[in-house]
């Protein structure tokens, strides 16, 4: 079992969606089920229905899982579990206050060394261990040998004992801490391999104190994926745009093409062009750079338009306000010039556009329209031209000035004659 465990605080990050395509690949290659878990525990941060909107992003890019969990869900098990550590002594009740560890951290800062807990409530009386009438939280005690995480990606990674303090599980209020719920869940789960962001390095070594302390032997594969940067070499935040998938979407750009980006970025795939379906057949995390991935808006610009082309015309059509092949296909001629739906459809809406005609070219233009309304059909451009000019006895750029923005909504753009082939039908509507 994989899986892919998002927070509903804010917008999908590409990088979360980086984890759950990689996620979804891998459960594939092996024939595993992915499990999508919402960890929902941190009530002051979660934002209402931005877990269905993960859910409804997940579904657009085609990746299925087997079950939706929410973490809040398994909140008994937490404190089960919490309690069976406290009792088997590899846990302890904490009743340091806030302002005490704060002091505690302010001077290990003022001595320039990292802060550890000094268990200083590790080997209390029983009769304090058990106090119910004092606030207090749960740590686990800190482990007595190194502990060793071999990644996929960025191979064996040694963690001292020093590395890991005393840390907290359980909150005063009883609620879980990440590492703790997230350790459970996975071992509840039966989680084979954690696929994640490698912002959770430092996590992982917790989370195996955790399952070792309560004898989980089963191993657990981990492979942490690199950060995505930004143009200015700095991990991507929510200050930039193209971090969220929702914006991206909204900008025009196709779930498969932003899925090839996020696959490509960073790997040794056999072509640049390819589909998710396809990746499942070469992926490896095996070939994934342990380096940082700079995002390049204009790389996923060019793959999106490659996508973009391969759609037939029908289905191009709808994402530009239609459902005729026709306008498909005069939306994949504007792909020499477009890369995004957004773009496309910013074109073709100039041709149904209410026209702005220069002045000099007005009185042309007005001419033109009466004699386009009471036209015969033609079926070539040619033989439309040609008609217009022999009624209108306009020439050079009093006739095709006119003409192109009348039927184009554009001085510039591509071969009329190639447009007019598809939009013949609607001259009607186009010419008003």
């Amino acid at each position: 079992m994989l899986r892919f465990a998002p927070s509903p605080t804010g917008d999908m990050h590409i990088g979360n969606l980086r984890v759950a395509i990689f996620n979804y690949i891998v459960s594939k290659q092996r024939k595993e089920d992915l499990v999508i878990r919402i960890e929902d525990t941190d009530k002051d941060r979660n934002i209402e229905g931005k877990d269905k909107e993960i859910l409804d992003i997940l579904n657009l890019f085609g990746i299925d899982y087997s079950v939706v969990m929410y973490q809040s869900e398994n909140f008994r098990f937490h404190r089960a579990i919490a309690l069976q550590l406290l009792h088997e002594k590899k846990a302890f009740n904490c009743f340091c206050s806030s302002d005490w560890l704060d002091k505690k951290r302010q001077e290990a800062k003022d001595s320039k060394t990292a802060y550890r807990y000094d268990d200083a409530c590790a080997s209390l009386p029983d009769e304090l261990v058990i106090d119910n009438e004092n606030p207090f939280t749960v740590r686990i005690k800190k482990p007595l040998e190194p502990i060793i995480v071999k990644d996929h990606i960025k191979g064996e990674i040694k963690f001292e004992p020093n590395d890991i303090d005393s840390f907290i599980i359980m909150r005063q209020d009883k609620t879980p801490m990440y590492n703790f719920a997230c350790s459970v869940d996975d071992m509840l789960s039966d989680i084979s391999l954690v696929i994640r962001g490698e912002d959770h390095v430092s996590n992982t070594p917790k989370q195996i104190l955790i399952r070792e302390a309560l004898g989980y032997g089963k191993n657990i594969e981990y492979a942490h994926l690199p950060i995505i940067l930004n143009d200015d070499g700095k991990k991507m935040s929510k200050r930039d745009d193209a971090s969220s998938v929702k914006w991206l979407l909204e900008e025009g750009y196709l779930p498969s093409a932003i899925a090839n980006y996020l696959i490509l970025i960073g790997n040794k795939p056999p072509k640049e062009i390819f589909t998710m379906q396809e990746a499942i057949e070469w992926f490896s995390l095996d070939n994934i750079s342990k380096s940082p991935a700079r995002f390049d808006l204009n790389m996923l610009k060019h793959i999106n338009k490659e996508h973009l082309k391969m759609l037939d015309a029908k289905e191009l059509s709808r994402y530009v306000g239609f459902a005729d092949a026709q306008i498909g296909e005069v939306a994949k001629i504007y792909l020499e010039e477009a890369s995004t739906t957004k773009e496309l459809r910013a074109k073709i809406a100039l041709i149904f556009a209410q026209k702005n005609i220069p002045d000099e070219f007005k009185e042309y233009a007005q001419a033109i329209v009466e004699i386009i309304k009471k036209a015969p059909y033609f079926e070539e451009y040619d033989d439309f031209k040609n008609y217009i000019m022999q009624e209108s006895g306009f020439k050079g750029k009093n006739l095709f000035k006119p003409l192109r923005i009348l039927l184009m909504g554009s001085e510039h753009g591509p071969d009329i004659a190639a447009v007019y082939k598809h939009i013949k039908n609607y001259l009607g509507e186009i010419v008003k």
